[in-house]
């Protein structure tokens, strides 16, 4: 049985898809399954797969997104952890054996992730420093932004059955939604070096394709809040986050005339206020 699943999810990434898949077979540690989940693709992407035959796990799904994609490898995964590769991402080859690692000194953690190099239009940048990624009982830093990447993540699998899996309704922030159910129940822990180049810039990520990435935080907010799992100062921090994108995302309406979209994103926080008085 393998330790490790490494689930990668592609739609229409046939350009980037190939190194992907080889960033992962090229890890000094090779105590894995590889699942690949074409969500549907219309490109290059099936005959990509054959050319590694005998080497993944190739899922075929109808589209349905990246979180029904992860999703349909997490069900398929027989490691005791679960690992995720975006298909535009690459693994440095120590990936997963620092984790490994990580898990082998530290028995008592069931999710780690680590640093990463960030890649623009194939120019290396750095990240701004609301990006800085801390270690342990990350919940408030969770609050503002995403501050997991899927592609530098290990998850021990037994997380899944405690918060559940990616929200399939979300077609956006799913993983952002993902980490405010881990965080207040687990620590998450970062391996302090760069083990995978995240790569962006290029016009089908899936935040230029979604607008209003917003909104579906604001969701996100709401189903953690609705949760009953916060104690009473996470839940006042996350009720301050979702006050201040809701007057954010609000104001952003009225300015461009959408009033009556504008004035509900107000009251939604008032629901929430109630409950905590």
């Amino acid at each position: 049985m393998p330790l490790v699943s490494v689930i990668i999810p592609a739609f229409n990434r046939s350009a980037f898809l190939k190194e992907a898949i080889e960033s992962v077979l090229k890890q000094t540690c090779q105590q894995f399954e590889l699942i690949v989940i074409d969500d549907g693709s219309t490109d290059n992407t099936s005959e990509i797969l054959s050319h590694f035959d005998g080497e993944i796990i190739p899922l075929h799904t109808s589209h349905k997104g990246p979180s029904a994609a992860r999703n349909s490898g997490i069900r398929a995964a027989r490691g005791d952890y679960i690992a995720f590769l975006d298909s535009d991402d690459l693994w440095l080859p120590e990936k997963l054996k620092a984790q490994i690692d990580f898990f082998s000194n530290h028995p008592e953690a069931r999710i780690c992730q680590t640093e990463e190099i960030w890649v623009r239009n194939g120019i290396r940048v750095n990240p701004k420093k609301k990006h800085k990624k801390y270690s342990g009982w990350i919940f408030e830093k969770c609050l503002p932004l995403c501050m997991v990447s899927p592609s530098a993540v290990m998850i021990h699998k037994s997380v899944f059955e405690k918060v559940g899996l990616f929200d399939e309704v979300l077609v956006a922030c799913e993983d952002y939604d993902l980490w405010l159910r881990i965080s207040p129940r687990y620590p998450i822990y970062l391996i302090d070096e760069p083990h995978i180049i995240k790569r962006g810039g290029h016009p089908d990520q899936q935040s230029k394709k979604v607008p209003a990435l917003d909104t579906f935080r604001i969701r996100a907010l709401c189903n953690i809040l609705e949760s009953g799992i916060l104690n009473s100062y996470q839940y006042e921090q996350a009720l301050n986050e979702l006050k201040k994108k809701c007057f954010i995302y609000a104001n952003g309406c009225l300015k461009r005339g959408k009033k009556e979209e504008g004035e509900m994103i107000l009251k939604v926080p008032i629901t929430y206020v109630q409950r905590a008085l």
